[in-house]
């Protein structure tokens, strides 16, 4: 049984924090980025997906740490934030790279793969923190970090893709 509540917004506060503004900030970076290429990324399937996908993730990473930081909840109610938006993310993510891969070959399965299972991982994290394990927070918030970290990385393949199909276009 457990007695009073589990999650100590103070020992969280900074975390969730510094995860937000990170995202945040990126999310701001992409969408200036992208806007310098918007034609490059327009025409073809994986750069619009991948922008699509990178713009959504970090938006919905930062809307998770903004949910966790409100005041007066408690573990099930911030788990189940984290396990709703975490879904939504997932979901975005599945159905983008899956149109990218059906409508052109610029992708790998190995980026949807592994993507999934971050967004996997975060979602028993944060079922886990709603039925009172303190270990699922820990599992969340280690996802949250790594999908973040995905997202960069692809944000990342955004820019080099624009940028080789710029400087070596086909013919």
């Amino acid at each position: 049984m457990i007695v009073g509540d589990i999650f100590r917004l103070g020992q969280w506060t900074d975390f969730f924090l510094l995860v937000g503004t990170g995202a945040v900030t990126l999310t701001g970076l992409v969408f200036v980025a992208m806007s310098l290429n918007i034609k490059a990324i327009a025409v073809d399937a994986t750069h619009r997906y991948r922008a699509i996908n990178t713009l959504a993730g970090l938006a919905l990473v930062f809307m998770r740490c903004a949910l966790v930081l409100m005041g007066v909840q408690n573990h099930q109610s911030i788990g189940g934030e984290l396990f709703v938006v975490s879904g939504l993310s997932a979901a975005i993510f599945v159905k983008g790279y899956a149109e990218a891969m059906r409508t052109s070959n610029g992708l790998r399965l190995s980026r949807i793969v592994g993507g999934s299972l971050v967004h996997v991982a975060e979602m028993i994290g944060a079922a886990l923190f709603v039925f009172g394990y303190l270990a699922g927070l820990y599992i969340a918030a280690i996802a949250i970090v790594a999908n973040t970290c995905y997202m960069i990385t692809a944000a990342w393949l955004l820019v080099i893709g624009v940028f080789d199909q710029t400087t070596n276009p086909r013919s």
